[in-house]
């Protein structure tokens, strides 16, 4: 072979091999409806099985590179579990099984003789010294030992009968993993929900209540032709480090097949009251009540944005749909950031923006003027986060309307009701908001109230036409905070 042949041989080897590593795989996928997926050339497929009430759980999925960093997802053997992730096309097809572990042949070993006879001895003496401890009066806590990581993160200790919702957020936001539950922990979960009530319906599908263990939990059923955004709003919820205070708590997602048709499950935290925009239009509110939900909305777009630096970091993430019946209200006034389906997640290391493949858009009403006129740079991650703002300050409008001082206080409106029909056009909303550079009305009668007043300068400073002259979300959340303690400083 001359020297140019061998050459052209190693370019095409070379070429070969970077486009294998360019291209994504096809992977088996249980949970998808023509059982396969495709991971992305950074991701992997996974395989599982777990042993749950002496039966052997099997899974199969692809994972993307958030869940591959995860040891959790990827760690071999465990007492009651085997994982894999591999990076060839159905390499996860093949089956695991769990199988007991042979005993040696012939007599015992010294340390079979060791075990058998020094831990029963161990065991006995431990047992009397917490019933010496117990019968003094000493409490007994809790969480006083400390786990092993590995044993904190088994499916079984998960799994066991005594654990509640909080015990397992709990778990898994201080496991180390920072991405969620067990896949498989999170199926076995969902198919141990009992549904209630239907409280919802949207385009995506619907929204039940449903009881887990005694607890009510949320589920967001999507049908079958919308696994694109199921597997989506799934994925981002998952991200590493996103669970927060202020952003709507992840639990589970399933698909559920009985041969006939698919429902595909989103499992999450359940708040009786509802959303925002339920809330507003049963209750008035108060100046304090204004101020938390205000806060922790901005509190929880805030963190959303953030990109936090690190091996267990977390990419900045923006919303793109954020409006009144995309935030739910908690039992003690505070507000989460619900809805992640449309969201985008920047990579800095890249410079590039994870832009989903479906075809929904966001809410009309709610689109900020670029978006309107297409003038967004969809390019640049910024955009979008100034497009959050925008929206942001328009649910604002809708909670101050609803603050009631001395008796006095609006009906609840949605934003531009006085100015484009009940069900908008885009060319409705772009000829008020672009052309005519219309805002919803600040009424006078805030002047009157210090936290009404800043307010308002606050949603104005959010709905400015130039993108970048809009507020970040943090500087937003500082200001509400600052009005926050003004106002406790007046009561005292």
């Amino acid at each position: 072979m001359t020297g140019a042949a061998e050459r052209s041989l190693q370019v095409a080897v070379v070429l070969l091999y970077l486009v294998q590593l360019t291209a994504g795989l096809t992977c088996f996928c249980q949970r998808c409806i023509n059982q396969t997926c495709e991971a992305k050339p950074d991701g992997g497929c996974w395989s599982s099985v777990m042993l749950i009430n002496g039966k052997q759980e099997r899974d199969s999925v692809c994972l993307t590179a958030y869940h591959l960093t995860g040891e959790i997802n990827c760690r071999g053997v465990g007492r009651f579990s085997k994982r894999k992730c591999c990076f060839t096309d159905y390499c996860n097809r093949e089956p695991m099984y769990i199988t007991d572990i042979p005993l040696p042949e012939g007599g015992w070993t010294r340390l079979q003789l060791v075990l058998v006879t020094v831990v029963p001895c161990l065991l006995l003496l431990f047992a009397i010294l917490i019933i010496v401890f117990m019968a003094r009066g000493h409490p007994w806590p809790c969480r006083a030992r400390m786990q092993d990581p590995e044993e904190a993160l088994d499916e079984q200790t998960l799994m066991s009968p005594d654990k509640c919702l909080k015990d397992l957020i709990y778990d898994m936001t201080t496991s180390g993993s920072g991405s969620g539950l067990p896949l498989l922990v999170q199926r076995t979960i969902a198919r141990t929900i009992v549904l209630q009530e239907s409280i919802g319906k949207g385009r995506f599908g619907e929204v039940w209540r449903g009881k887990w263990r005694g607890e009510d939990v949320a589920v967001k059923i999507f049908s079958s032709r919308d696994e694109r955004s199921w597997f989506r709003e799934a994925d981002i919820y998952q991200t590493i480090m996103l669970r927060h205070e202020n952003i709507l708590g992840f639990i589970a997602a399933d698909n559920k097949d009985n041969g006939s048709w698919t429902q595909l499950w989103l499992v999450s935290e359940y708040h009786e009251h509802g959303s925002l925009y339920d809330y507003l239009n049963r209750h008035t509110i108060t100046v304090e009540g204004m101020i938390l939900l205000a806060q922790s909305v901005a509190s929880g777009l805030a963190h959303l944005h953030m990109e936090i630096i690190g091996t267990q970091g977390k990419p900045g993430i923006a919303h793109r749909d954020l409006k009144s019946k995309n935030v739910l209200v908690k039992k003690n006034g505070t507000a989460v950031i619900a809805d992640l389906g449309l969201a985008v997640k920047h990579n800095s290391t890249t410079n590039t923006i994870d832009i989903p493949s479906n075809h929904r858009v966001g809410t009309k009403r709610y689109m900020a003027p670029e978006i309107l006129d297409e003038t967004i740079n969809t390019r640049s991650f910024e955009s979008f986060k100034q497009a959050d703002i925008y929206s942001l300050g328009l649910v604002f409008w809708e909670v101050a309307r609803r603050c009631s001082i001395r008796g006095i206080h609006e009906d609840f409106q949605l934003p531009y009701y006085d100015l484009v029909p009940s069900d908008p056009t885009v060319e409705d909303m772009r000829k008020v908001v672009c052309d005519m550079k219309l805002r919803p009305n600040v009424p006078n009668q805030w002047q009157s109230c210090e936290a009404l007043r800043v307010m308002g300068k606050l949603m104005r400073e959010c709905w400015y036409a130039n993108p970048p002259a809009r507020l970040t979300a943090l500087r937003v959340k500082k200001t509400v905070s600052q009005v926050s303690m003004a106002t406790k400083d007046v009561k005292d």
